[in-house]
């Protein structure tokens, strides 16, 4: 066996500490580079991307809403990451979150089904003075009682708007079904019946349609579905969709931004949502789904496997390919006239870009849509904080609150003929509120 001399060792010596001092100094800097990559903290903050038609409603809201034209500054350490943005969403939804009172409202439907909606009143007269209703679809498996529902509520309340939230069929905790049936990606039943009570219960009310993710597809759907569902709609905003549910779903078995595993939480959730309604689905008479659905339903690490298994049987869809096409907003969004807001964060994880084409290009054919894109975000983040704490109202919650009072102030200051969009002249229609 060879050993060093001490002439030898000597040698080493000096080296040693320096060249252990030049490994911690590399480690750091790889530390750092890693979280300045990972939080993008050399991201620059800007104002939202805003797509639009040169309109007297679009000059007229570029200078009421400061917002669509002002930075939106997220917290400096962690808000340029929207996979933080996104994951502090799914976990807390909001922050010191509000607790509005409001009333559940049953509705029984056509098929046995109940659907639930809660009623918030107004917590003062809005600045037009007018009766106006906020009609609100929250995201996947959501209902009244998450986070940023509240947030998002309880500030519209404090201006003036009144409040319907629907409740998701099956989403309720300790709320049994009735039928064989949950919601589904752009099922509109339910919402729509929630929208026909309002009308009914207010008759002097305006409505303002909001959603969220799967709500916003639901909201774009059913008011395309249907001139008839735009009467006295007087605008509709759409934050985080993703417009395409078959484009969707195949990007969500992509790794590219961690789509792949955002899948399979997601669809873990929605398992166990659906499980939890075991005994309704399979119990009832009406029902079309079996042990063997549900067999492969525990299987299932994707939503496009539970959407097969389990989902499309609930309407009826003879294939997956069929379900998406005839749920997906994108079908039926260009029939939508009222002004139209239309959401989105470059960062969403959850939306891959290629989608953000959808509503980039409605936007530019039709005058009445608007897109804006902001830089973070997440998915149904947009925290605002100054380094570190977010502030418990975010800058969605504002958005749309600004662009909303902006939309009823132009109505109310149009004349009387053109308060109704349409006015027909010897059967031909003419359209003011965008020309």
């Amino acid at each position: 066996m060879t050993t060093l001399e001490n002439g030898d060792m000597n040698t080493f010596g000096p080296e040693l500490p320096a060249m252990f001092d030049g490994m911690k100094l590399a480690a750091v800097a790889t530390i750092l580079y890693v979280i300045v990559r990972c939080l993008n903290l050399k991201s620059t903050t800007e104002p939202p991307g805003i797509t639009y038609q040169d309109t007297p409603l679009s000059r007229y809201l570029l200078k009421s809403c400061p917002l669509l034209t002002k930075e939106y500054i997220p917290p400096l350490l962690w808000g340029k990451s929207g996979h933080l943005q996104t994951a502090l969403y799914g976990k807390m939804g909001r922050v010191n979150t509000p607790s509005p009172c409001g009333v559940r409202k049953f509705l029984s439907m056509p098929d046995g089904a109940t659907a639930t909606f809660d009623l918030f009143e107004a917590l003062g007269d809005h600045s037009t003075g007018d009766d106006i209703t906020m009609v609100i679809c929250p995201g996947i498996g959501n209902h009244s009682e998450k986070n940023y529902i509240r947030t998002f509520v309880d500030h519209s309340q404090r201006q003036g708007y009144r409040c319907a939230v629907l409740n998701h069929l099956g989403a309720l905790p300790n709320m049994d079904l009735t039928s064989p049936r949950m919601f589904t990606y752009g099922c509109t039943w339910e919402y729509a019946a929630m929208v026909s009570y309002v009308k009914e219960a207010f008759p002097q009310t305006a409505l303002v349609v909001v959603g969220f993710s799967l709500g916003g597809n639901i909201v774009c759907k059913f008011l395309g579905e249907n001139r008839s569902n735009q009467d006295r709609v007087l605008c509709c905003v759409s934050v985080c969709q993703g417009y395409n549910a078959l484009r969707a779903q195949e990007t969500f078995l992509q790794w590219d931004q961690c789509r792949r595993l955002y899948n399979f939480v997601l669809a873990d959730n929605m398992k166990k949502l659906i499980l939890s309604h075991r005994s309704s689905l399979l119990g009832l008479n009406s029902s079309n789904i079996g042990d063997a659905d549900l067999g492969r339903l525990y299987a299932a690490t994707s939503l496009m496997q539970i959407d097969d298994s389990i989902m499309r049987k609930f309407h009826g869809y003879s294939s997956l390919k069929e379900y998406y096409e005839q749920e997906s907003c994108v079908h039926y969004i260009h029939n939508v006239t009222v002004p139209l807001l239309l959401v989105n964060s470059a960062d969403d994880p959850l939306v891959h870009q290629s989608l953000l084409a959808i509503p980039r290009t409605l936007a530019e054919k039709m005058p009445n849509v608007i897109f804006a894109l902001t830089q973070h975000g997440g998915h149904l983040g947009f925290f605002e904080g100054a380094v570190l704490f977010p502030q418990p109202l975010t800058w969605i919650d504002k958005f749309i609150v600004e662009y909303t009072d902006a939309i009823c102030h132009w109505e109310k200051d149009q004349p009387a003929c053109q308060k109704s969009r349409f006015t027909c002249k010897n059967k031909t229609c003419v359209f003011y509120l965008f020309s």
